[in-house]
């Protein structure tokens, strides 16, 4: 039996295993937050996913500091939610993919986000998991379906991929299945997943978006106020070419 330092690969979870180093695997979906104390979703992690622990429990603290590993990302676990739902395992190794064949998986990333348009939805800050999604968490989890790992923010995405050159009314070089960034020009705040003739799938916000998952364009003529609201933001466009290694990103 392969050991993982002093566990059993396979062994159940508890709290007293729960050491820096350590690796593990869930059987049950795992909300992540932002700190170790309040509400603050960070991110959500499907069962299958694995994580390992970065630092001890605190005195004091009700949540572990831990970082999922298909993605890198870092977040605060409550350990009580552990418990009967991980089991010790080895890091997984990355599923890396070239250009090609991510390629010839575009068409079921499509499909997986255009289902989750039509579920009943709405915008969820760190939703991953559906049907209540964020935007950079449902292109994540789109492209995961395939087997196909990016990073989990949208400035994170958006340095990952290729860049292709895009302007409101000027989207020729695009491809379905590539990544439509908006925000700031300090900062990317916003994703969307490229449909095709000048049309984008993203779950927006209450404020300024749908609340939830919806589709709309870069053609200027289009004046619906959320596709207007993104055009006046749009960054740019990347194309997804490979598959996050797990490398922990700033």
């Amino acid at each position: 039996m392969a050991r993982l330092g002093r566990l059993a690969e396979g062994a159940p979870v508890a709290l007293e295993l729960l050491r820096p180093g350590t690796s593990w695997r869930l059987s049950a979906p795992l909300d992540l937050t932002s700190h170790w104390s309040g509400p603050g979703l960070a991110t959500q992690a499907a069962a299958g996913r694995a994580f390992t622990v970065l630092a001890p429990l605190q005195p004091g603290r009700a949540r572990l500091r831990v970082r999922l590993l298909e993605d890198g990302y870092p977040g605060w676990a409550d350990p009580q939610q552990l418990l009967g739902n991980a089991r010790a395992c080895q890091a997984p190794p990355p599923r890396l993919l070239d250009a090609s064949a991510i390629a010839a998986r575009l068409p079921a990333v499509l499909a997986f986000a255009e289902q989750a348009r039509l579920q009943p939805n709405r915008y969820l800050w760190g939703g991953t998991l559906g049907p209540d999604f964020d935007c950079s968490g449902l292109v994540q989890a789109a492209f995961a379906s395939a087997g196909i790992w990016l990073p989990r923010d949208a400035y994170q995405q958006e340095r990952f991929c290729a860049p292709v050159a895009v302007a409101p009314g000027c989207y020729s070089l695009l491809r379905p299945g590539d990544l439509i960034f908006f925000g700031r020009p300090q900062r990317c705040t916003h994703v969307g997943l490229y449909l095709g003739s000048g049309r984008y799938l993203h779950s927006s916000g209450c404020e300024h978006g749908r609340n939830g998952i919806g589709i709309d364009g870069l053609d200027p003529q289009l004046q619906h106020p959320v596709s207007v609201h993104y055009r006046r933001e749009l960054r740019g466009a990347g194309r997804v070419i490979r598959c996050h290694d797990g490398t922990p990103l700033p």
